[in-house]
């Protein structure tokens, strides 16, 4: 999230919070707050499409989290479909296996 927040360029922009998106995805909070990042990105783009599957997902993220009902590996952009799992990248899925 730090790295989307400080990049200039939109299209680095959306890859940060895609991969951001990865690891909050058991975490309600962190997960919903990802989706409001990509929201605003969204809307300053003025991407309706994006903007509208956004809010689509903040509605449902942090129930999805608590419940642990959320595709694994989804980078959270509306053309990853809404429960479609995805491969997790392979220094994202060493960060999630290594112990907390």
């Amino acid at each position: 999230m730090t790295a989307a927040r400080t990049t200039s360029e939109d299209t680095e922009r959306w890859v940060h919070l895609e991969r951001a998106h990865i690891l909050p995805q058991p975490y309600p909070w962190p997960h919903t707050r990802n989706h409001i990042a990509m929201l605003a990105l969204a809307l300053r783009q003025r991407d309706r499409r994006e903007a509208l599957g956004q809010v689509v997902r903040i509605i449902v993220a942090a129930p999805g989290s608590a419940l642990g009902r959320y595709p694994e590996g989804n980078t959270g952009r509306t053309h990853a479909g809404l429960m479609t799992p995805m491969p997790v990248p392979a220094d994202l899925a060493e960060t999630l296996a290594a112990p907390q």
